[in-house]
């Protein structure tokens, strides 16, 4: 299994060692790499799209060949994990502040964000959630910066709540969570995405 974070801007390092601890944890013989270039993503079985600044990443995948590829991939079936400013690019639609940003998004989820939901950085906190699909006991969701999904539409499957917010969902092969579980030593969360990955 080849997984790929989208290295451009943000937590990469971070991903590609949360996603290592989860193959190793869940006996799957793989490797992980630091995607920068469109050519790299060609055989990936799974992409990452970390946290980091929305905007930012968006236009670093339009400038370097990755928008078309990622969108190519996902809609080809190749699951896609979008990790908080990754959530903001996997959306089909975003907030007012998103718009005024020149904000590229993949457009691949049906889903509405909305940026910063919970203030900025100083505001950042960490809680305990229920997230069914990750077993019984709480997971620990780190949120920095957060966005939240205000609204779904057609299939997408709402994973976990905060406040009464989306902040995580899936979609077929799309996974998006407004929390940073690469931030944790809990690898529940990248194990779920890896099995989204073995098929």
């Amino acid at each position: 299994m080849k997984i790929g974070v989208v290295g451009l801007q943000g937590a990469v390092h971070e991903q590609i060692e949360a996603t290592k601890r989860a193959m190793l944890r869940s006996g799957i013989q793989g490797e992980v790499s630091w995607v920068s270039r469109a050519g790299q993503a060609n055989e990936l079985d799974g992409i990452i799209i970390p946290g980091g600044e929305s905007t930012t990443i968006g236009k670093l995948l339009v400038a370097t060949g990755l928008f078309e590829k990622v969108k190519q991939k996902a809609m080809a079936g190749t699951p896609v994990l979008g990790i908080c400013a990754g959530m903001i690019v996997l959306a089909k639609e975003g907030d007012e502040r998103t718009m005024h940003a020149g904000q590229p998004l993949l457009g691949l989820m049906d889903i509405k964000v909305i940026r910063n939901a919970f203030g900025r950085q100083r505001e950042s906190f960490e809680v305990d959630l229920g997230v069914p699909a990750f077993g019984k006991e709480p997971f620990r969701c780190v949120f920095i910066r957060a966005p939240v999904i205000e609204k779904v539409w057609r299939d997408v499957e709402t994973m976990a709540r905060y406040q009464g917010k989306i902040v995580a969902a899936r979609q077929h092969n799309l996974l998006a969570m407004a929390f940073h579980p690469e931030l944790t030593p809990d690898t529940r969360a990248h194990e779920y995405f890896l099995r989204m990955c073995k098929g």
